[in-house]
């Protein structure tokens, strides 16, 4: 087999999650934007969206005024729905062809906001993203933390959703907790970042994480 023939290497999964106002789009294209610089192919996506079907139920999930009132459950099936699409159609095919995916958000989400936030069983909710991603997990996911009332206090008023709208600050510190609590659970894969320094700070922690994983992956 020649050089040409060969398979590309398996691309990385990162994944950036936080609770509101923790700039992960920001960063996300930061990090992406950094590594296609040095050379690396780089798929830049988010959750719920990626896809068309993807951001149609963006627009259906945080919606302020959906068609009609929704259950955590439902919200979570829909989730997932959206996942499988992008899972399928974008990040598995990067990454078999040796691309590095960056996703705004992914199945964690879920389990803070569906499951520490509004109570739908955590066994449940990873029975159904096992189902939907044929157990995807990340090689890395990037945790921006901050207190909520800070990241809530960030939030344009046009870019308000309705889990901001509709949820009180009770609900968005359990989601908080339940993200402090997932990275403690996977210490190998989170990387916990206060999102209370600078962008540009944030934005260095992260390069230097993803710098250690890529040379790790080169040993």
């Amino acid at each position: 087999m020649t050089g040409t023939d060969e398979p590309a290497e398996r691309g990385r999964f990162i994944t950036i999650e936080g609770p509101e106002g923790s700039g992960k789009t920001t960063q996300a294209k930061r990090l992406a934007d950094r590594l296609r610089a040095a050379g690396r192919p780089v798929v830049l996506t988010r959750e719920p969206g990626g896809t068309r079907l993807g951001e149609q139920l963006r627009e259906i999930l945080l919606a302020r005024h959906g068609p009609e009132p929704t259950d955590p459950l439902t919200d979570a099936l829909l989730f997932e729905a959206a996942r499988r699409q992008l899972v399928r159609h974008v990040v598995r095919p990067a990454l078999e062809r040796g691309a590095t995916v960056i996703c705004a958000r992914y199945a964690d989400s879920t389990l803070a906001y569906q499951g520490f936030g509004a109570g739908v069983g955590l066994d449940t909710l990873r029975a159904i993203d096992a189902a939907a991603t044929d157990r995807l997990v990340p090689d890395r996911t990037f945790l921006l933390d901050l207190p909520v009332e800070e990241g809530l206090a960030r939030k344009a008023p046009d870019d308000v959703t309705r889990f901001e709208a509709d949820h009180d600050l009770a609900f968005h510190r359990r989601v908080r907790a339940g993200f402090l609590e997932l990275a403690t659970e996977s210490p190998d894969r989170f990387v916990v970042v206060d999102a209370r320094r600078p962008a540009e700070e944030v934005a260095g922690a992260i390069a230097d994480a993803v710098d250690a994983l890529f040379e790790r992956a080169a040993r």
